[in-house]
């Protein structure tokens, strides 16, 4: 129950050039993580070999990641074009829910995604019967109905108490934090209670993700190979980055805001945990990811051609292309995994044979046509 009809976000100074130098600095962050995560959603879509799992629920996260920082940073960007920096109540209370939900979704889908590499390593034998394709779109509901809920608790009690006196939220989105030093009472017990249910929810997320790992690291270390032993850590090491960026980004957060510092250090903190896992998470996925990399190859060689060479042996130099980049990556990954460096010169004559032979049965399958 309030007076107030709108409230100012005043999270960037005033000055016009700097508003427009931060406007054109997330611009540039956004449309990257926007680019980076349809990536990753069009890329496990359309991939045959992408149809697992572990990459249902990557797809999955890039979604709450486009959402998440979409509710903040676009009308972030507008209001310091615009030099408006007013948010009316009811938008105010949905960029609060919009927040929590997509913040609750995202922790809760880590917490089965590290589920999933406990089954898969742990558990190989009975890991399709375990995460079939009905349990996983149950776990994926679930995540999505926990950060439904955890959204409406929070947003029911942060505009359930009394607003009065100034309007102005020293941030760049509708915090809770901040909104909750405009209460008029109980500000101090609203507050701590926030505190409170959001680290033990975070707390019993990240305890669990802590557990599966215990599993995961004792069954890795029972591996005879070194080899093995690499690449069963290779497929959890993204998502326990993952989880560290984005747990302790929101623990810095909200520890930090309890303390007096100045605003534009808690605009920058509250970046870490809005803007920054969103903008990083697909090249923490992608960046040592050989399927996430063929993938784009194979799109790559498909599209592009497709465009460029309209006659018909199109289809035998994008099969060339794509051989090339087969090869490549092969080669990549063996000499890799023997800890021996790549010698281009020593990949050229296989290349060519290969291609040589490639070429061959194309011309073959041409004349008897």
């Amino acid at each position: 129950m309030t007076n107030i009809t709108t409230f100012l976000l005043m999270g960037f100074p005033e000055d016009q050039v700097l508003q427009r130098l931060y406007a054109a600095f997330f611009s540039l962050v956004y449309l990257a993580a926007l680019m980076g995560n349809l990536l990753i959603i069009t890329l496990t879509t359309i991939d045959q070999h992408l149809q697992t799992p572990m990459y249902f629920f990557l797809k999955n996260l890039s979604l709450i990641d486009i959402c998440y920082i979409s509710v903040t940073v676009p009308k972030s960007v507008m209001n310091s074009l615009t030099n408006s920096h007013s948010i009316s109540f009811v938008g105010c209370a949905s960029q609060v829910f919009l927040v929590v939900f997509f913040a609750g979704a995202e922790f809760a889908l880590l917490l089965v995604m590290s589920y999933d590499r406990c089954a898969a390593i742990c558990c190989p034998l009975h890991y399709e019967a375990i995460m079939n394709r009905g349990a996983c779109v149950q776990m994926v509901r679930a995540s999505w109905f926990s950060g439904c809920v955890y959204g409406s608790i929070h947003v029911a009690g942060t505009f359930s108490v009394h607003f009065c006196g100034s309007n102005i939220v020293h941030q760049f989105f509708c915090d809770i934090p901040s909104l909750l030093t405009l209460a008029c009472s109980g500000e101090q017990t609203l507050e701590y209670a926030f505190i409170i249910g959001s680290c033990c929810f975070g707390f019993i997320c990240f305890i669990l993700v802590v557990v599966s790992y215990v599993y995961i690291f004792s069954t890795v270390l029972r591996i005879p190979s070194a080899k093995g032993r690499v690449k069963s850590l290779s497929t959890c090491l993204p998502h326990l980055t993952v989880v560290t960026l984005f747990f302790f980004s929101g623990i810095i957060t909200y520890l930090a805001k309890n303390f007096k510092s100045s605003s534009s250090l808690k605009v920058l903190i509250s970046v870490l945990y809005t803007v920054l896992p969103p903008t990083m998470n697909p090249l923490i996925y992608s960046l040592r990811n050989w399927d996430i990399q063929m993938a784009l190859g194979k799109l790559i060689a498909g599209k592009l051609f497709r465009r460029l060479f309209k006659f018909k042996y199109r289809r035998t130099i994008k099969g060339m292309v794509k051989l090339l980049w087969l090869l490549v990556f092969q080669e990549l990954r063996m000499s890799e995994d023997d800890d021996d460096s790549i010698h281009i010169k020593a990949l050229i004559p296989r290349i060519s044979i290969e291609m040589l032979y490639f070429v061959i049965n194309k011309l073959q399958i041409t004349i008897s046509k």
